[in-house]
């Protein structure tokens, strides 16, 4: 009773590892990787520009700095807003002394009107008169209030948060409005690429980079990391198609500085066959076919495929040949 699952289980086994020898050869999509360099590029650069004319009084930063969005970079005093304020203040202390004496001469207007002594009209006049005073002083404290703002605007701000890249301008130096005096990198590097036109066709937003070493690294095989494309620009630029990188750790790069990329540049069809199904001979790869002869073949570059390597054959073995192991005891025959 216990001899046939026996026997089923042994057939098992034996379907099992004859199918374990048994690979059937199949066109498969394979990428070729390139190795390029590609750039480090802030996906942004800002202008700190002057909003006054003047002298440059201060200047807080130089290139390379990092700062914080809101920073002071620099000051630019115009002397005439010194003494536009000062003018202005010499106007106040004048109108204050004119309110003191209109509210005085308020104030008595309201006593003799009260006694009957004077007609309404002389206190309506004081009262008038107090009110002009009181919106000349009004009109003169906003008027300050724009030249202090005016005088405020000479502070030059960081924009953005980022790092310095240039600085225009030194202290003492005469600067026109708008001028720019420090440009600046965002913080969000990208690695920008240009390959040949060729490759165009073949590049995605989400493709898989591989990252390998700053440009003048003394290692040139030490691997920084993985990265994706984000953007593949849609124009090209003398011949050559552009794309941007997403990398971690680029903070510390310097805009500019060059790093070895590695990406799939051509997508195309190849027969990939497991190394074991892969005999070498002096002077030639034999693979064996289900017939028992043996093929020469060309191998190619070994190439990881869901996660197995595996060889690439260029020529000597067509889609739907049956192959297996390489025998290793008598071979039965070689194709010439």
């Amino acid at each position: 009773m216990r001899v046939v699952p026996l026997l089923a289980l042994l057939v098992l086994i034996a379907a099992r590892a004859a199918a374990a020898e048994l690979f059937v050869a199949e066109r498969r999509t394979v990428e070729d990787r390139k190795a390029v360099f590609a750039t480090v590029e802030s996906v942004r650069e800002v202008e700190a520009r002057t909003r006054i004319g003047g002298t440059l009084s201060k200047l807080l930063v130089r290139e390379g700095d990092r700062v914080e969005a809101g920073a002071l970079l620099a000051e630019v005093e115009d002397r005439k807003l010194a003494l536009e304020l000062a003018a202005i203040d010499a106007r106040l202390d004048a109108l204050a002394a004119q309110r003191r004496q209109a509210a005085q001469d308020l104030e008595r207007a309201r006593t003799l009107r009260a006694q009957g002594a004077v007609p309404q009209a002389r206190l309506d006049e004081a009262q008038a008169a107090f009110d002009v005073i009181e919106a000349q002083i009004a009109a003169t404290r906003a008027e300050r209030a724009v030249v202090e703002e005016r005088r405020r605007e000479g502070r030059v701000l960081a924009p953005q948060a980022g790092r310095i890249l240039s600085v225009r301008g030194t202290e003492g130096s005469v600067v026109m409005p708008g001028e720019t005096i420090a440009r600046l990198a965002t913080r969000t590097y990208v690695l920008r690429l240009r390959l040949p036109e060729r490759h165009a066709r073949f590049m995605r937003a989400g493709d898989p980079v591989e990252v390998g070493a700053r440009g003048l690294a003394e290692r040139p095989d030490a691997v920084l990391g993985t990265g994706r494309l984000i953007l593949v620009y849609p124009e090209l630029e003398n011949g050559q198609v552009v794309a941007d990188a997403e990398v971690e750790g680029l903070g510390d790069f310097f805009v500019g500085e060059r790093v070895r990329v590695t990406i799939a540049a051509d997508r195309r069809e190849a027969i990939l066959v497991p190394p074991e199904f892969v005999r070498r001979a002096p002077g030639v790869d034999l693979v064996r076919l289900e017939s028992g002869l043996e093929v020469p073949v060309q191998r190619g570059p070994t190439r990881f495929f869901n996660g197995r390597a595996m060889v690439e054959i260029l020529s000597g073995v067509q889609p739907g040949d049956r192959l297996v192991l390489p025998a290793t005891a008598q071979q039965t025959g070689v194709a010439r």
